[in-house]
């Protein structure tokens, strides 16, 4: 008797075929031998299902030699998802459940040592590659509401396994899924309450509307952080299939089952993040912070005060969407379109152009704590500002033209409407041709555009992206064309990358 189980990486680009429980009964000396690479947890499964077969008043076919075998074999099989998919396989071997009923399913669920059907991570995953196959699952109850969110997918889910039984036999059927509940609206943070700061607050809003990467550097507490954890809020909410793709992540990676539709995430890892833990990997590779962050906002508060190698991987995934991890065993690709916004301090003691003159910084240390930041990674990022402290007020802002959350989010919503009409797709992602078919300029615009940069020292690539900039600047403006206007604005966010003296 066979059964599959949908591997529970198959949807975050990872090319993970289906796991095969195969149980084959023969007569012999009584023993039971699980083979497949199963790890410990996996090969504890035949206690749990013993156990869990005797206390749902099942026979555990114990005068038959059992030989469960996971296929494929050279994929290792690691946790209990597959407790569930091995008791039915076995029952169905025997004889007490008919075979047909499991012809078109898929399993994934842990069994309790009293036959109860506990969650298991990862299953939005399957519920996704069940509704490509056109298959059934059959999961824990607990985790019905997570692989509810899929639509189109048709689910069989208990409490306990001989319930189960029951419903596969046309005994006593299940009751039906009630339908999720609507997801709250999630909390969001409410930009009119940064104080001052206007030109940050701008160029937040256009970061937002071309998807573009934002570094700001000032010294401490002039809103650095408070400014970035306002991001998500003026973001336009996730399509079905970008809140598909950070459910199926957020799945695997949790702990807990997910049961609210996903908000755009917003990952903050600590500067002592390793490697592993900030792009993926690990001796079993897992998605990193960056993937956890697809579709969302990735906040590196401190940015110098990251290891510098630690840094430089984040150059391939800014510019593909992608990260790929590469073992002796297998090589994997983890999604990884995640919108950077990175803070730091303009120096190491943190205080250089403040007012209070606090700063007693070398020329050479600045240099040398700025040179922390490679020059193709700084390329990568498309909006550099400087902040500045600001007098402190208590008064209201509100009513001297400060945009507020919702303000800002119908513009930028607009903006991305533009784009999407034109070229379906950000102007951060713009490849050559999308920058010479919709970043065209005036003959006169154009060549005053190459003298600044060459005034300015600009990279080819940071020249691009100051283009993309002031598409979305015209976007912003409603205008079709890019004018000298938007061209000089984007130009005044490459502040890191000029040459001396500029």
């Amino acid at each position: 008797m066979s059964l599959a189980i949908v591997h529970s990486r198959a949807r975050l680009g990872i090319q993970a075929p289906p796991v095969s429980v195969e149980v084959h009964l023969a007569n012999g000396m009584p023993s039971l031998t699980l083979v497949g690479l199963p790890e410990t947890a996996v090969r504890e499964s035949k206690d749990r299902v013993r156990s869990a077969l005797q206390n749902a008043q099942l026979d555990f076919p114990s005068l038959k030699r059992i030989t469960i075998n996971l296929a494929p074999a050279d994929l290792p099989k690691e946790g209990g998802r597959f407790d569930l998919a091995i008791a039915l396989g076995l029952l169905a071997a025997s004889g007490q459940i008919p075979g047909d009923a499991l012809a078109e399913c898929e399993c994934i669920g842990e069994l309790a040592l009293s036959g109860e059907l506990r969650p298991v991570q990862g299953v939005l995953p399957v519920a996704l590659a069940c509704r490509e196959a056109g298959r059934t699952l059959i999961l824990p109850r607990a985790n019905a509401a997570e692989a509810a969110l899929v639509k189109g997918v048709e689910l069989i889910a208990a409490d306990h396994l001989l319930a189960l039984c029951e419903h596969l036999r046309n005994e006593q059927p299940l009751p039906a899924l009630a339908p999720p509940p609507p997801s709250p609206a999630p909390k969001v943070a409410e930009l009119a309450d940064v104080q001052g700061q206007q030109q940050a607050k701008r160029a937040l809003i256009v970061a937002a509307s071309g998807g573009h990467n934002l570094l700001l550097f000032g010294p401490p507490g002039t809103g650095k952080t408070l400014l970035a954890s306002r991001l998500p809020g003026i973001l336009p909410p996730l399509q079905e299939q970008e809140a598909l793709e950070v459910a199926a992540i957020q799945s695997v990676c949790d702990r807990t089952p997910l049961t609210a539709w996903p908000s755009r995430p917003f990952r903050a890892p600590h500067h002592g993040a390793s490697a592993a833990a900030l792009v993926g990997g690990g001796s079993q590779p897992r998605p990193g912070e960056i993937s956890q962050a697809h579709n969302g906002v990735l906040f590196l508060d401190e940015l110098p005060e990251f290891d510098r190698k630690v840094l430089e991987m984040l150059r391939e995934p800014l510019e593909s969407g992608c990260i790929h991890i590469a073992r002796a065993r297998e090589q994997l690709t983890f999604p990884a379109r995640f919108q950077l916004i990175a803070a730091m301090n303009p120096c190491p003691c943190g205080f250089q152009g403040d007012p209070s003159a606090r700063c007693r910084c070398t020329p050479e240390q600045v240099q040398r704590y700025r040179s922390k930041l490679s020059g193709p990674l700084l390329d990568r990022i498309d909006l550099h500002l400087a902040m500045h402290n600001e007098p402190f007020s208590m008064g209201a802002e509100h009513s001297r033209g400060v945009p507020d959350t919702l303000t800002a989010a119908a513009q930028v919503l607009a903006a991305r409407q533009r784009q999407a009409a034109r070229q379906q797709g950000l102007n951060a992602h713009l490849g050559l041709d999308g920058i010479r078919d919709h970043c065209a300029l005036e003959d006169a615009d154009a060549g005053w555009l190459e003298q600044a940069i060459t005034r300015l020292g600009l990279s080819r690539r940071a020249s691009h992206r100051s283009l993309k900039v002031a598409r979305t600047l015209a976007d912003l403006a409603g205008e079709a064309r890019i004018s000298r206007a938007h061209l000089a604005e984007a130009l005044q966010y490459r502040q890191l990358d000029r040459q001396p003296g500029h």
